[in-house]
């Protein structure tokens, strides 16, 4: 179990990881901003999350836990926290002078916003040249949808992808998760770590523009291909047919992948179909996709005969599979504590919880051991210190 300290307060220790001695200041809410941050704290650096006077929207979802929202404490990992109240003159000049000595600053303002509070790109690039400059917007920076605020379902929504989620001929179904905004954050943590590697080069910060369309239809990239000469209302779902999919058991269900011939023969093999191997009719996945209708009514009567975590042990590795399982059955999973990527974390309202910790290994430089997202202004004082003792926020780290 990684150390963890109980005291928002302490001392940063030293600092590991790839991204070790760079400062990000993380203007953003909600979702997609918030953990690429976390991703990058992830990976060493100094993230210090400034909020509002009320503070990050997230913290005010619902939630089970009586004393902090669930989903706040899932994407704020490992940053310290300010409060700082953008609109007043002394607050914000306490951002520019953590601009003046920061690598990275990100935010999810739309396009019209930071102007107007005195943090676009082009001011704050004055203050600090070498600043990577990170703008997670809707719709982008550009065009008639520039201005109108952006959410993962929404974007979802408008993208196609709850249209072909939903059942064939069925309404259309939301994906639950925020995927969007998830993809975003692993796009904002990409592209904020490749300019900052081009700035070694260069000497130059730069803008970086992340949008939740971009990353609902990048997601969706096997779909976006359209052939000259292609007509428009063609099919572009990537779905194999019903053989691939999740089936139900004698107890509970299980997913299923049987697109290649060696899969398709060990799952009929497994499941004692045999006879279905052998059938030059259902011979590949398009022929097996046509033939659904006779296919999976007669897989499915076989796999009645056993449970769920039965068929997985059964097919083992020889046919991709996994039993439907509840998130909470994942703290404990033989294969996620074996990969290290939950461990404990120390909270001073929540206690003691388990979450994830570590989402990249490094071989050579292992990022620093995951401590809790902040309580709302815990150390703003200390950063106010810091400030007023070197005239710029001293290089310090939790690791």
């Amino acid at each position: 179990m990684t150390p963890t300290s109980s005291d928002p307060f302490a001392e940063p220790v030293a600092a590991s990881g790839p991204l070790a001695g760079v400062r990000v200041l993380d203007l953003s809410a909600y979702i997609a901003g918030p953990y690429g941050c976390s991703l990058l704290a992830d990976q060493g650096a100094d993230v210090i999350k400034i909020e509002p006077p009320d503070g990050d929207n997230l913290r005010q979802y619902p939630s089970t836990l009586a004393s902090e929202s669930r989903a706040f404490l899932g994407v704020n990992r490992s940053k310290r926290g300010i409060v700082l109240d953008l609109k007043r003159a002394d607050d914000h000049a306490v951002l520019l002078r953590l601009v003046r000595e920061a690598d990275v600053l990100v935010h999810n303002f739309r396009p019209s916003v930071p102007k107007r509070l005195g943090i676009d790109f082009e001011q704050l690039q004055l203050i600090n040249p070498r600043l990577i400059y990170c703008a997670v917007t809707g719709y982008g920076e550009t065009g008639p949808m520039k201005d109108k605020a952006g959410y993962d379902q929404v974007l979802q929504t408008m993208t196609g992808m709850c249209n072909l989620q939903g059942r064939r001929g069925g309404p259309p179904e939301i994906i639950y998760g925020s995927v969007v905004d998830y993809y975003a954050a692993a796009l904002l943590a990409a592209g904020v770590s490749s300019a900052l590697f081009e700035r070694e080069r260069s000497g130059l910060g730069q803008f970086v523009g992340v949008s939740l369309l971009r990353s609902a239809l990048t997601m969706q990239s096997a779909r976006m291909i359209w052939a000259d000469g292609e007509g428009l209302d063609i099919g572009r779902d990537m779905r194999s047919g019903g053989v691939t999919g999740i089936h139900p058991t004698r107890d509970g269900h299980i997913y299923i992948s049987a697109n290649t011939a060696r899969f398709w023969k060990a799952l009929c093999e497994k499941a004692g179909l045999q006879e279905l191997a052998d059938d030059p009719r259902y011979d590949s996945v398009r022929k097996r996709a046509q033939a659904v209708a006779e296919i999976v009514p007669r897989l499915q009567q076989a796999l009645a005969a056993r449970s769920a975590m039965e068929w997985e042990a059964i097919f083992g590795d020889e046919v991709p599979c996994a039993a439907a399982r509840r998130i909470e059955d994942m703290f404990d999973h033989p294969q996620v504590l074996a990969e290290g990527i939950v461990d404990a974390i120390d909270h001073p309202q929540v206690g003691r919880y388990r979450g994830v910790a570590q989402s990249i290994k490094f071989g050579r430089t292992p990022g620093p051991a995951a401590f809790a997202a902040p309580m709302l202004g815990q150390d703003t004082q200390a950063v106010k210190a810091e400030l007023g003792e070197t005239g710029a926020v001293g290089r310090k780290r939790r690791g």
